[in-house]
């Protein structure tokens, strides 16, 4: 069978890229009814977390990590009016109560903790025992209230034989049946934080290029979220800053948003395939950003074979070192969590494609 160069690559993907569209725009769909059903019913339970709005646009509540494994945050209600915590102070509490003799570990790269007196309005049940240990909001804790509202919801709207819950997680996953094929949902409960630039994020870096001023601006105006990452810190994170930037990468006319869409094609066709790959849409959309902020003009992105391939060079460079640094919090590793042996192997087959960039087309 004839292989493809990366100039045939190009018009090959993209028909895919299509293809990948209109069926996650299909998953989508189904998913968000349901989420929306979910919510509502959890809503109506408990008054701290808020339903998932239904969209026939964009959701922005809804982020697509491969195509049958989706993150959704859900809005938590009652806590307005953040503000950075200004005195450090020493944990030695368990979840279940008892004391411990020495505090416990202080969150490093995207985390952090929580008090709920960082907010200047919240909720009296944001001060219940359920929740909070000594004036923290506990993130292992509102998952378990959490996950009894989603197994609850889930028996009150009659959804047992479209969707159901995964277990062995310390997150909460559901599978949702669509007509095409089974999505797995990790279901967020999160702080959204708007207006307010989190202080780790020290972004932009001096003389940086790209992207400009202008929509720097515009990007940190957007804030960030907290979502719930181990038992007692929660994680910085940036999806509406991250949309910004990814909705305008083209707007000198270059091949970025090009480059990107084909690379994540054959990430989840040859790269890294599977219902839960150890690399994301969110891991290369970082690697897409790293580039552009070092490839700033519009020359560097006028033609698409060379432009694609050094951002799959970089991206080889990134699993190949089990290192990718977060685009706004640049002490924090994205892949420090994630399975060496797995990154090596993709490692490995990225190595291949680039000795000899070419495929056999399927």
């Amino acid at each position: 069978m004839k292989s493809l160069t990366v100039g045939g690559l190009e018009d090959c993907l993209l028909n895919k890229v299509d293809l990948r569209r209109q069926q996650i725009s299909q998953a989508v769909e189904e998913v968000q009814k349901v989420v929306h059903h979910l919510t509502t019913n959890i809503s109506n339970q408990d008054i701290r977390f808020q339903t998932v709005p239904y969209s026939d646009t964009y959701n922005e509540n809804i982020k697509v990590l491969a195509p049958s494994q989706f993150l959704v945050t859900v809005p938590i209600k009652g806590l307005a009016g953040y503000r950075e915590a200004r005195e450090q102070r020493w944990r030695y509490y368990t979840l279940q109560g008892t004391r411990l003799p020495c505090p416990l570990r202080d969150p490093e790269g995207l985390q952090q903790w929580l008090e709920v007196e960082q907010f200047m309005k919240s909720l009296w049940q944001w001060h219940e025992t359920d929740v909070n240990i000594d004036g923290d909001i506990v993130p292992a804790k509102v998952l378990l209230v959490f996950r009894k509202l989603v197994e609850n919801a889930i028996r009150t709207c009659h959804l047992s034989g479209k969707v159901s819950m995964l277990g062995n997680r310390s997150a909460v996953w559901i599978a949702v049946e669509t007509s095409a094929y089974q999505v797995e949902l990790e279901l967020a409960p999160t702080v959204e934080i708007p207006t307010t630039w989190s202080e780790k994020a020290r972004w932009p870096r001096c003389l940086q290029r790209w992207p400009s001023q202008e929509r720097v601006e515009c990007i940190k105006s957007f804030g960030f979220n907290l979502l719930p990452c181990s038992n007692y810190h929660w994680q910085l994170s940036f999806l509406r800053a991250e949309q910004v930037l990814l909705e305008q990468l083209d707007e000198d006319g270059g091949c970025r948003r090009k480059c990107f869409q084909v690379m994540r094609q054959l990430k989840e066709d040859v790269w890294c395939p599977g219902n839960r790959p150890v690399i994301t849409s969110h891991h290369l959309q970082t690697v897409l950003f790293w580039t552009c902020e070092k490839y700033p003009h519009f020359k560097d992105w006028k033609f698409f074979s060379k432009a694609f391939l050094r951002l799959v060079r970089k991206l080889h460079k990134c699993v190949s070192q089990h290192f990718l640094k977060h685009y706004f919090v640049r002490n924090s590793n994205l892949f420090q969590c994630t399975n060496p042996i797995e990154l090596d192997a993709v490692a490995q087959k990225l190595a291949t494609f680039l000795k000899k960039p070419q495929i056999s087309p399927s």
